[in-house]
This record gives C-alpha cells, sequence and structure tokens, in this order.
C-alpha cells in the first residue's frame, strides 16, 4: 500500500490526503505518541546520516546525526528524570541552534515536559514577559544570556554548553516516552504586536501529525529531498517547518546558526549542502537578491517556497532567474496552521505568481464581505475558514479569481482609507519595490487633519533621498496605481523595523507616527 510520501501531484493529494492517511506515515498511535520518537529516535538507525546542518555565521558548517541527538535526548530525559522534572513541566530554552540545543528540546519532550523555544536576542523585558506567563521549572541558555536571565527571581537557570553534555554522559541512550497524542509538548509564543505579550500556542505530540499537510503540500518534503529553513527554530515557521516537519519524514533539515544572518551566507550553504528544496521567509529571498552575488554560487534547488508576507514583483523575477522554479506560497498562522499552500513539485499545478494558492485538502476557505456574503472573483473582502462551529476570520484581507486562487491584500489593520479612497499598503509597497532604487520599503497611513490618514513610505535606497528623488517615486507608483494611490510623504530610512519572524512592523511605524502627531 502506498503512502502519501509516494505522490506529488496535486490530483493525488486531493483524491488520497486524509487524517487517516497522515497517521500512517508515523510509528505511534493516539494513545502512545511522542514527537522525539517519531523525529528524531525512529530515524537513528546507527548509520549516523545526517539529521540537521547548520551554517554558521562564522563560516564553520555543523552536521548532527540522528543517532547523536537520539542517544543526547535519552540522556537529557534522563537528567531531567534525576533533576525532579515532571510530565506536564514547562522546560525553556533560549539557545542558538547547536548540539545541546536539540538535545535539550526532543529530550524535554521525550520525558514528558513541555518544551518552549524562546528567540536568543530577547532582552530582558521580553524574555521575564514570557517567564512570568509560562513559569518554567528551568531555562537553559548560553554563557552571554546567563546573567540576564539569572536576575530573575525564582527561575532555575543552567548553561547548554559542553559542561551540561557532559553532565548527562552518566545517563543512558534509550529512553521509553509515556505521552500520548493529547499530552501538551510544545508552547509556542507568536511574533505578533498585537498586546505587549504575544499568546502562547500550546501544543499537543499530535500536532506533528495535523502538520504534515503543510510539509507535503505547502513545502513540498518528500524523503530524498535535502532540505533547508532560515528562520530561526524560536519561531513558528523554523520550529514546525522548518525542524520538526522534515525530521518526521526522516528528511535531513538545514538551518542557519550563531552569528549574524548574512544572505550571501546563506548562498553558500545552499551551495554546499547541495540544497533541493527550500522554505524561507519572504525578506530571505529578498536580501538574497540585494546581494548582488547570486551568481556566484550554483544551485541545486528543485522546490521552493515562502511565508510570513508576499513577495514583490521584482523579488519573485529574481527567483525565477537565479533558481528556475517558482517561489510558492504557503500561508496560515502559528493559530490555524497551514490552510492555503501551492503544491511545490505539482506537475499539475499551475503556480500564479503572487498568489497563495489553494486550500490544502479537506479545509474550506471563502473571501467574504463584511455582511457575510461571498465575494465575487476579484472582490476584495476578509478571508475566512470553515470550522465545525462556524465561520473563522484569518484578520487578513484577500480575493480569489476565476480559478479559485487566492490573494493576499494586507491586513485588516493595514488597509489605508484617505479622503475617502480606501488603499492597501501592500499593493503600494509592491508597486514602489519594482523601482531599481528601492531595496526595501513599508507603508502606513499617518493621521492627517484634513484627510485622516495619509500615505506615508519609508524606503531604504542606495540613493540619497531628496525632493526630486521623492517625486520620481511618487508619480512612479502612481503611474501603476491610480491617481491618488500614492505615497503622499517618503521618508529615507537606514533600518525598517521587523518583527523577529522577519515580517515588516508597521505597528511600530504607525505607533511612531502616532505618537509624534500628538
Amino acid at each position: 500500500m502506498t503512502k502519501l510520501t509516494d505522490h506529488i501531484r496535486f490530483e493525488d493529494a486531493q483524491r488520497l490526503a486524509s487524517s487517516a492517511a497522515l497517521w500512517e506515515l508515523f510509528d505511534g498511535t493516539r494513545d502512545r505518541f511522542n514527537i522525539a520518537n517519531e523525529c528524531i529516535v525512529r530515524h537513528a538507525d546507527g548509520s549516523g546520516r545526517a539529521a540537521v546542518r547548520i551554517a554558521h555565521g562564522d563560516g564553520a558548517d555543523e552536521f548532527l546525526s540522528f543517532d547523536v541527538i537520539a542517544a543526547g535526548a535519552a540522556r537529557f530525559a534522563h537528567w531531567l528524570d534525576a533533576n525532579g522534572i515532571e510530565k506536564g513541566d514547562r522546560i525553556a530554552f533560549m539557545l542558538e541552534p547547536s548540539l545541546p540545543f536539540y538535545i535539550c528540546m526532543f529530550g524535554a519532550m521525550l520525558q514528558g515536559a513541555i518544551s518552549v523555544p524562546l528567540f536568543t536576542l530577547f532582552g530582558p523585558d521580553a524574555l521575564r514577559l514570557r517567564i512570568g506567563d509560562c513559569n518554567p521549572s528551568l531555562l537553559i541558555t548560553n554563557d552571554e544570556k546567563f546573567p540576564m536571565a539569572s536576575d530573575i527571581d525564582g527561575l532555575r537557570v543552567i548553561i547548554g554548553d559542553e559542561g551540561l553534555l557532559a553532565d548527562i554522559e552518566q545517563f543512558d541512550t534509550s529512553y521509553e516516552p509515556q505521552t500520548s497524542a493529547d499530552d501538551l509538548a510544545c508552547f509556542q509564543y507568536t511574533s505578533g504586536t498585537t498586546r505587549e505579550l504575544p499568546e502562547a500556542v500550546k501544543h499537543t505530540h499530535k500536532a506533528v501529525v495535523t502538520l504534515m499537510f503543510a510539509a507535503l503540500y505547502g513545502s513540498g518534503i518528500r524523503p530524498g529531498d535535502e532540505f533547508f529553513c532560515p528562520s530561526s527554530p524560536a519561531w513558528g515557521h523554523g520550529l514546525w517547518h522548518g525542524t520538526l516537519a522534515p525530521l518526521a519524514l526522516g528528511v535531513t533539515t538545514g538551518t542557519m546558526g550563531r552569528g549574524k544572518f548574512e544572505a550571501a551566507r546563506l548562498m553558500k550553504a545552499m551551495q554546499d549542502f547541495g540544497i533541493s528544496n527550500m522554505s524561507a521567509a519572504a525578506t530571505h529571498y529578498r536580501m538574497m537578491m540585494n546581494t548582488g552575488l547570486s551568481k556566484d554560487y550554483s544551485f541545486a534547488i528543485r522546490k521552493l517556497s515562502y511565508t510570513g508576507e508576499p513577495i514583490d514583483d521584482a523579488t519573485l523575477e529574481w527567483i525565477d532567474e537565479t533558481f528556475h522554479v517558482p517561489a510558492c506560497s504557503m500561508y496560515g498562522t502559528t493559530e490555524i496552521g497551514v490552510v492555503l499552500v501551492n503544491y511545490p513539485g505539482a506537475d499539475d499545478f499551475a503556480v500564479k505568481p503572487g498568489s497563495l494558492g489553494k486550500p490544502v485538502p479537506g479545509l474550506h476557505l471563502e473571501v467574504r464581505r463584511s455582511d457575510g456574503t461571498p465575494t465575487d472573483p476579484g472582490e476584495i473582502g476578509e478571508l475566512m475558514l470553515k470550522k465545525r462551529d462556524g465561520w473563522l476570520s484569518t484578520k487578513d484581507r484577500a480575493k480569489i479569481d476565476e480559478d479559485g486562487y487566492f490573494y493576499h491584500c494586507g491586513r485588516a489593520d493595514d488597509v489605508i482609507i484617505s479622503a475617502g479612497w480606501t488603499m492597501s499598503a501592500v499593493e503600494i509597497e509592491n508597486s514602489m519595490l519594482k523601482h531599481p532604487d528601492v531595496n526595501e520599503c513599508a507603508v502606513i497611513g499617518a493621521p492627517d487633519e484634513k484627510r485622516g490618514l495619509i500615505v506615508k513610505a519609508f524606503v531604504i535606497s542606495p540613493r540619497e533621498g531628496s525632493d526630486d528623488f521623492v517625486k520620481e517615486l511618487q508619480t512612479f507608483t502612481r503611474e501603476r496605481l491610480a491617481q491618488h494611490e500614492f505615497p503622499r510623504i517618503i521618508e529615507f530610512v537606514d533600518e525598517i523595523p521587523k518583527t523577529p519572524a522577519g515580517k515588516v512592523n508597521r505597528k511600530v511605524l504607525r505607533d511612531r507616527e502616532a505618537l509624534a502627531a500628538n
């Protein structure tokens, strides 16, 4: 009997994909199921096959095998038992991708504790908020963050380094997990900006089963792929899609390690590791394009996907010219998972540039008007997902075309209404990014006494800002959109704020403008 991993075509996905078929990809059952066992232990066959490749910022490459991670995770699980950690306790990790990171994260889940990955660039306030929220029994971090973490009252902190690895050497290299599919496995903090502390999404062990829809049809992972995801595993994309999804299928994955992210380092890793399938944030592709160095590297890419935000037309063209495969959008949120995909690798699915694609098998989505009726093709409305108890809003605006493809039209709060005109920040950004002297761009509605809001653009450019350049960009945008649809104010900046997941953080810009207006 064939498995879902034996098929790549869109038609087969619609015909064969089901919850029961997903469970056939795993060894566990609903009564006995463990993420660490499914992602690591069952693939540790003594061959030394690589599980994770890490490209560090200093140029060093690190290769971690399934065998080494499995043995270390078992030892760490025993160490947790010996240190009084009980099933359901939270274990927080603030480590860059490394052997201690993977051993501790998978070891905690193997033992039945709940893993809580935390971003290594968190400052004291951000860390304190999350520690106060999840109340971990233990935080494992590096030398640099240890003093800051130790200032939090009542928190036990240890350094995840060679010393910890030496401490766990005394324990056995096998461990029998006692978790069920419905036991909690991971708390994932989102990178959202709508509240001081983004809510932790609580995932059970069986979440990795549902994740396979995104793995198979969003990033197109299949056995034999050489996979890579440069996003940090502290965030949803890097952890679930870049780490757990490929490993669950026994596929070697790769990521960026310690040191500042450099786009040229990413391209070198893609070349040296022979990467055939990559899933990245839109920002990663744009940064690679802006280096102008892509012709210095050779690539073996067969499948590409992206998430987080739309990719502008100029970057999509660069991807086509550089990798010769389409960039496939994968749309979803940490809360609802991936719901719209482009089926990378499917020869019977036409990827439309800029489209979010079509729903994953078994899901139903609609674009709806404010009165709850479905929109006509080309009409912008609110993207809704059908659930058992009704329709759930994604809080995104979208449209569909005559062929049933979905298109992102911005967050609901990224709509700018100026003097009665309704405009999309994303659409204006996309047009401005077509200008050869615009490297990055962010658009918001800035307060204005006469119009309520006016369009303001923040631009990173190799050219020096001037009145003539402002007029040039305004004319450039109006000619491509509409006479009213252009930035009335343009500010040239050296940096545009982004969320830790790499998305443009328009909320920070809006807050700055509101404060300046008062």
